[in-house]
Order: structure tokens, then sequence, then C-alpha cells
């Protein structure tokens, strides 16, 4: 039987790269050179420090364009609320991956009320649905990808 699972990841080579690009370029812009701003990645939080709140909003235009650059979709930031004090900002950025328990019973809700003839369940951080047919997976996927939920999705291991 046809299937094929949906995930949500990010490559971590990649992420890695855009922040180390988007503080090369931090160190060499000129108004912000020199001015203490600067990325740090642990796991999949990145943590934005700028002097000011304005210099933060700039830093956060640069990650952005950087990880778009690298095929990072910039829809799984979730931004956190900025601490400002009167000598630094610092904003921590979280990179949403993986399915969770709600995104999945949403995908699954979503397939079944799109009265496709195919059949969807959560199996750890995945989502697999299985058809009869291949035409139908095409057509879960071409729908799945018009909705938008708060993570980018990617499908994988489909199988005839």
């Amino acid at each position: 039987m046809p299937s094929f699972d949906v995930v949500s990841k990010i490559d971590d080579h990649e992420l890695a790269n855009a922040v180390d690009q988007a503080n090369r370029e931090v160190a060499q812009r000129f108004d912000l050179k020199e001015t203490g701003a600067r990325f740090e990645l642990k796991e999949y939080v990145v943590t934005a420090t700028a002097p000011g709140e304005f210099q933060l909003k700039q830093l956060l235009d640069i990650l952005r364009i950087k990880l778009a650059k690298r095929g990072i979709d910039v829809a799984c930031l979730e931004l956190k609320d900025p601490s400002v004090n009167l000598a630094e900002a610092k904003q921590e950025i979280t990179l949403r991956h993986g399915i969770d328990a709600d995104v999945g019973r949403k995908i699954v809700k979503f397939i079944k009320e799109s009265r496709l003839k195919v059949q969807a369940g959560i199996h750890g951080d995945k989502v697999r649905i299985t058809g009869k047919k291949r035409d139908d997976l095409q057509d879960a996927i071409a729908l799945l990808r018009k909705e938008s939920f708060d993570r980018p999705l990617q499908y994988e291991n489909f199988r005839d």
C-alpha cells in the first residue's frame, strides 16, 4: 500500500552555517561593527545580542536572510520577547522542528476532513499517510502544501 511520511526537520549543518554567515556579516557592517552585536547558537536556540533594540531588529533581519539563503524556512522561527537593559538587548529565537502531538493531531484532522481516500496516523515525530492510489497521496501532499501550519513540513519516504 503506497504511503509517505510528513516530517518537520531542520538541517543542523545548514543552521550552523547560516548563523556563522550572519555573524560574519555583523562583523563587517559599518553600523554594527565593534558594537558587541552577535549571534550564539545552542542546539535549536539562537540568542541575538545587540547594544539596543533597534540593532536587535537589524540582527533579526540579517538572520532571516541568511536562513532563507540556506534553505531553512523562516516560518519555523519563534521569537521570544527581547530583554532590554541599559547595557544591551537580548532576544532568544527558537527554531521549531519536529511534529509534536498537537500539530500531528491537526494534520490528521485536516486530512480526515478533506474527504480524500487516504488514512493518516501519528508515528512518533512524524505523520504517516497511506492510501490505495499514488494519485490520492499526491493530492494529499498538494492539500497539505496549501494549508499553513505553524512550522514547515517536508514529505519523505514516498513508497509505492
